[in-house]
């Protein structure tokens, strides 16, 4: 009889994919070592082999990881927003230009994280990648007005992690401006 409890294994497998996770956002694909990974997790390097084949499979894993996780957060920080009064897309919007998302590389989205590494990458962690990309774009698309086409729900993701990566490039002042240069043209055109 099951109680619901992630087993040891379960538990671990988890531990390695938070530290993964963590390691892919902070140093990108090439900064997921197995050995780093696992020390980081509290595990020697050993045991990696009982959970994934290769590093590339822990990698595409990861990334999948990172975005449950990123995806939670943004849905708690929206959900905050909209009890404020904001709508779903000024909600969404307002959380991900945000100076708080900006400065949360080890936290935020993936794909922001990771945008301009994934090309290059094997099939797998490709994949894994567009899994990611076309969730954010369906979280656009499902906030946007019925009869919204798929185009402006990319163009609004687009614009979304762009601004991201380049307001994490500029930092500081410079960065909080294009967010909120971003943001204002944003909300100002889709987010009534």
């Amino acid at each position: 009889m099951q109680t619901g409890k992630p087993c040891k294994r379960e538990m671990t497998h988890e531990r390695i994919l938070d530290a993964a996770a963590g390691a892919i956002r902070r140093a990108g694909h090439g900064g997921a070592s197995v050995a780093e990974v696992m020390k980081e997790a509290g595990l020697t390097h050993g045991g990696f082999y009982a959970h994934f084949q290769s590093r590339e499979e822990m990698v595409a894993s990861a990334i999948g990881h990172a975005g449950k996780q990123s995806s939670e957060s943004l849905q708690r920080s929206m959900d905050a927003r909209r009890k404020k009064g904001a709508s779903p897309l000024r909600a969404l919007v307002e959380t991900y230009l945000s100076v708080a998302h900006m400065n949360g590389t080890e936290s935020g989205c993936v794909v922001a994280a990771l945008g301009s590494e994934m090309a290059r990458q094997s099939e797998l962690i490709r994949q894994s990648a567009r899994e990611r990309v076309r969730a954010l774009i369906h979280l656009v698309e499902s906030l946007l007005p019925a009869g919204s086409d798929y185009a402006t729900a990319s163009f609004i993701a687009s614009t979304l992690v762009g601004a991201l990566q380049m307001a994490r490039v500029l930092g500081g002042e410079e960065g909080r401006a294009v967010l909120e240069a971003n943001r204002q043209l944003l909300l100002e055109r889709y987010a009534l």
